[in-house]
C-alpha cells in the first residue's frame, strides 16, 4: 500500500484518467471514473434532470459527476445553429462520475493530503502505471488572425454595433503549435505563476485541457445562485498597482460600459431562473489582480424559483455572456457567422454538479486543448463603440501570456 506522497506521484505520472479542481486554499482531485458520458443535445436535458440526481449512498465525499460543455455543445442546447466551420476535430462534450477524490489544501506553510475513495486501495492503484508516451512541444506559436485579419473582423463588427445589431461583442483568437504535453505537469508549472479561482486540468486518453479561468459563471447552493462576470481589463507594468488599477476602471469610460452591459446581461439571465425581486449585485466593480493583469468583476445573486431544473438553468446561464456580447441571442448568430474557426472548448464552461442538485460551473477562458498532437490556446476580446483594434488585439495576448510563457520554461 502506498502513502499518500507516492500515490499522487504514481499517478501524476501515469496516463491514468483524471481531474484537477482548483477550490479555496487548494485544489480537488477526482480519478477511478465509473461512468464517462459523452453529452449531445439529445441526451443532454435526461442526464441533467435524471442521470446526475441519482444518489450512490456509498460515495459520501462527492456524489455527481464533473466535466465541460463545449461552446457548440451550449448553442445547440438554446437552438442556435453553427455554420461549418474549420476545426481540429474536437467537437466532445464529456462528464465523469469519480469514484475517488483528493483533496490538497494549503494549511499555513504545508500541504495537507486526504484521499476518499469507494474503491480499496489494492483496486485504486493497480492502473497506476508510468508512462511511456513521449512527450514534445514546439516553442513556437502560429497566430490564427493577424493583424490585419483582426482589423477585417473588428472593423465588420463596429459596423454591425451601429447599426444597432449588437452592443459588444467578442472575438475569438488562438495560438497554435505541435505538441504532446504532459498536462499534469503543465498544469502546476501554470499555478505557481497564475492561480486563477477557477483554474482546472483534464487528462483523458486522448486529449487534455488546461485553463486558468478566472470567471465563476455558475455557483449554486441549495436554492441560491451567484454568478461573477468579468468584463474589463488593465495589463499591468513596473507602474501599475492595485490603487491604479482601481483609478483606471473607475475614470475610463470604454472599460465601465463594457462591464455595464454584461452585468445587466447577466442579471437579465438570472431572472429568468430567479424569484421576483431576488436578483441584486452583491459587490459592484470591484479590481482583481492576476499575474500579467487586473480584471473589473461584478458579484451578483439571487434565488431560484421553486422547482427550477438544473438542465433549466443550464439553458438560462450558458454560453457566459460575458465571453460572448450582448444581446446574447443576436450576437452569438453574428458571432458564429463571421468567425472562421470553432471555438471547441473555449468560451464552454468546466464544473461539477452533486446528486442535491449543487453545482459550481466556470467560464472555459485562458485554455488549452492538447489534441492530436496539437495544442490549441484560446483567448478573446471585447469590441464596443470606442474600442480599438489594436488595443484589443495586444490585449488578446496580454490574455494568453501566462499560458504562452509555460512553452519557454
Amino acid at each position: 500500500m502506498l502513502n499518500n506522497k507516492d500515490y499522487l506521484e504514481r499517478l501524476f505520472d501515469s496516463e491514468k484518467p483524471l481531474i484537477i479542481y482548483r477550490v479555496i486554499n487548494g485544489f480537488d482531485i477526482y480519478t477511478d471514473f465509473s461512468k464517462k458520458i459523452k453529452l449531445t443535445k439529445k441526451n443532454a436535458k435526461t442526464f441533467f434532470e435524471k442521470s446526475v440526481t441519482k444518489k450512490n449512498n456509498k460515495n459520501k465525499y462527492f456524489d455527481g459527476y464533473v466535466g465541460f460543455l463545449s461552446y457548440e455543445l451550449q448553442c445547440k442546447i438554446i437552438n442556435i445553429k453553427l455554420p461549418k466551420q474549420k476545426s481540429n476535430g474536437f467537437k466532445d462534450s464529456y462528464f465523469y462520475k469519480p469514484q475517488t477524490i483528493i483533496k490538497i489544501r494549503k494549511n499555513i506553510q504545508r500541504f495537507r493530503t486526504q484521499i476518499h475513495s469507494t474503491l480499496s486501495h489494492t483496486n485504486r492503484e493497480k492502473d497506476i502505471f508510468t508512462s511511456n508516451k513521449k512527450y514534445f512541444y514546439d516553442k513556437r506559436f502560429k497566430v490564427n488572425l493577424s493583424l490585419e485579419q483582426y482589423k477585417k473582423l473588428f472593423n465588420n463588427f463596429s459596423k454591425k454595433i451601429r447599426e444597432g445589431k449588437t452592443y459588444q461583442i467578442k472575438i475569438c483568437q488562438k495560438y497554435r503549435n505541435k505538441s504532446n504535453i504532459d498536462a499534469v505537469q503543465f498544469f502546476w508549472k501554470l499555478m505557481k505563476v497564475n492561480t486563477s479561482p477557477e483554474s482546472f486540468m483534464i487528462r483523458d486518453k486522448n486529449y487534455s485541457i488546461i485553463s486558468c479561468s478566472p470567471e465563476t459563471l455558475i455557483n449554486k447552493k441549495n436554492d441560491f445562485i451567484t454568478t461573477k462576470p468579468i468584463a474589463g481589463t488593465l495589463r499591468k507594468s513596473k507602474k501599475t498597482s492595485l490603487s491604479f488599477a482601481k483609478k483606471f476602471f473607475s475614470k475610463n469610460l470604454k472599460e465601465s460600459k463594457e462591464h455595464n452591459m454584461i452585468v445587466d446581461m447577466e442579471r437579465n439571465d438570472l431572472s429568468k431562473i430567479c424569484k421576483v425581486g431576488s436578483v441584486y449585485i452583491k459587490d459592484l466593480k470591484l479590481v482583481e489582480e492576476y499575474k500579467d493583469l487586473y480584471h473589473y468583476v461584478t458579484t451578483i445573486k439571487g434565488k431560484l424559483k421553486k422547482n427550477i431544473s438544473i438542465y433549466e438553468i443550464i439553458k438560462a446561464m450558458m454560453p457566459g455572456g460575458s465571453v460572448i456580447g450582448c444581446p446574447k441571442i443576436s450576437t452569438l448568430n453574428l458571432l458564429n457567422h463571421q468567425e472562421k474557426d470553432s471555438r471547441n472548448i473555449y468560451t464552454g464552461s468546466f464544473g461539477y454538479i452533486k446528486s442535491n442538485g449543487d453545482m459550481r460551473f466556470n467560464i472555459i477562458i485562458r485554455s488549452l486543448l492538447n489534441y492530436k498532437n496539437i495544442s490549441e490556446i484560446a483567448v478573446a476580446s471585447g469590441v464596443i463603440l470606442g474600442s480599438t483594434a489594436s488595443n484589443e488585439y495586444n490585449e488578446n495576448y496580454i490574455k494568453a501570456k501566462s499560458i504562452l510563457d509555460i512553452f519557454k520554461s
